[in-house]
């Protein structure tokens, strides 16, 4: 396999958009994982299975975030290196990170399981789905060792500018996903516990055909078994610029966790519904996240070429394309979250409350195609700490205050609890064009 971009030189907006869309549609049929979870479970159970499936998966995406962007550490340090023609050094960074993240799969596949219902106390799941979200957590969490190898591998691809290759495994996975939901919770009617096998299962699919396209790949760096050992000086670098978006990003998961907990506390419908409108805005939000991985991996190679005036046009660019669509997403689920949420659930007051919490995440469609680009941006030039410091304000001075006021109003809107994520995005905004123009000027003197 050899690197599939090389972002330092030629034009900006093709090669862009020729990475990004590839990186979509993997995002897409990753979110596409836990809808079907919900989908299926929604058109073959009940509200208490809806409700589990939602809360379960919410904690899990929580904590497969938090690899996602542990291994964005991968990411950047790769790129940097490919950026600076220096490939070669791409094995050591590799086998050093799959020692790193075995470590870390091994812990959380004995600690998830021991405490799932523990989670599922602290999510406040209601009575009647209590057990069934405890064991969706805990067949997951059973399986991390797979899901974190997944993400993992996708970070390595887009470090090598590589953003096909994923696209394929997880789409072949997905397929299986999707069977595996129509067999175990159609068929056998095994509910929420045959939506959890049939996820971890399909990834464990997705992370043997990586590994097979790998083998017989041509990779721009020698690679071999002894490289995966435990190199200390590339461990301490992949967690340096790792561990402050991790952090960033947990936090920021926990701060909508406890969002959930308050929605649970309310009642099964509403937890339903929100569980519903999460699933809708994992798909609405897919332009700008996509866009987030995307000009990490753009902006680290320019970065280790020495020209990051080349990484503020690429912010640019993908702010417009980004905001185009943002429109089209607000414009959806604004007025059509009644229609979205009716693709989950039959159930018409699950579907009432996602439309209702969905015109909040509507309103954010139009801030997030900012905010993500920024993120992207600034995690590729790693400013990495400033990204975690951002996300905490939002979550930690907006986000999770703004929503639990608005659970004590009488009556409880879903729409004004959920009124507290766009808050945030203005804040987080705000901040981020405070330290871009900081960033300008440093880079302005630098070049002097």
């Amino acid at each position: 396999m050899k690197q599939k971009n090389d972002f330092t030189t030629g034009g900006i907006l093709l090669p862009l958009l020729k990475f990004v869309i590839p990186v979509f549609f993997a995002l897409f049929l990753q979110s596409l994982y836990g809808a079907v979870d919900l989908l299926v479970v929604g058109r073959f159970s009940g509200p208490a299975d809806v409700s589990a499936v939602s809360t379960g998966s919410q904690i899990m995406m929580t904590l497969t975030n938090l690899i996602s962007s542990l291994s964005m550490g991968t990411t950047v340090f790769l790129g940097q290196k490919i950026g600076e023609k220096k490939p070669e050094e791409g094995g050591q960074i590799v086998g050093s990170s799959i020692a790193l993240f075995a470590v870390i799969g091994i812990v959380f596949t004995i600690v998830i399981p021991v405490f799932s219902r523990g989670l599922a106390g602290i999510m406040q799941a209601p009575e009647e789905a209590f057990d069934l979200t405890a064991s969706y957590i805990r067949i997951c969490g059973a399986g991390s060792v797979v899901i974190i190898a997944y993400n993992l591998i996708g970070s390595i691809f887009r470090g090598l500018g590589d953003s096909r290759t994923p696209l394929i495994t997880v789409l072949i996975s997905c397929v299986c996903n999707i069977a595996g939901d129509l067999l175990l919770v159609a068929v056998f009617h095994m509910g929420t516990a045959g939506a959890a096998y049939a996820t971890v299962f399909s990834q464990l699919i997705s992370v043997v055909l990586s590994l097979a396209i790998i083998r017989r790949s041509t990779l721009p760096f020698a690679f071999h078994r002894k490289q995966i050992r435990w190199d200390t000086g590339i461990i301490r670098r992949v967690l340096a610029i790792g561990i402050p978006i991790a952090l960033q990003d947990l936090l920021v998961g926990i701060s909508f966790l406890v969002i959930l907990a308050i929605v649970n506390s309310i009642g099964l419908i509403a937890s339903a519904g929100v569980g519903v409108a999460e699933k809708v805005c994992a798909f609405i939000m897919l332009v700008p996240s996509s866009f987030a991985q995307s000009m990490a991996a753009f902006v680290a190679q320019n970065r280790g070429a020495g020209k990051p005036e080349r990484a503020y046009r690429g912010l640019r660019y993908a702010i417009a394309v980004s905001f185009v669509l943002g429109i089209v997403m607000f414009y959806l689920a604004f007025f059509h979250g009644d229609l979205l949420a009716s693709i989950f659930s039959r159930d018409g007051e699950v579907v009432l409350a996602a439309a209702d919490y969905l015109k909040a995440y509507a309103i954010d469609c139009l801030l997030t195609c900012f905010l993500f680009c920024f993120i992207g941006f600034f995690n590729g030039m790693e400013q990495t700490r400033f990204v975690m410091i951002q996300g905490i304000a939002g979550a930690f001075l907006v986000r999770v205050p703004v929503s639990y006021l608005m659970s004590r109003q009488i009556p409880v809107s879903l729409f004004h609890i959920g009124l507290a994520t766009p808050m945030s995005t203005v804040l987080q905004i705000t901040l981020c064009m405070i330290w871009m123009l900081r960033l300008r000027k440093l880079n302005r003197r630098a070049s002097q």
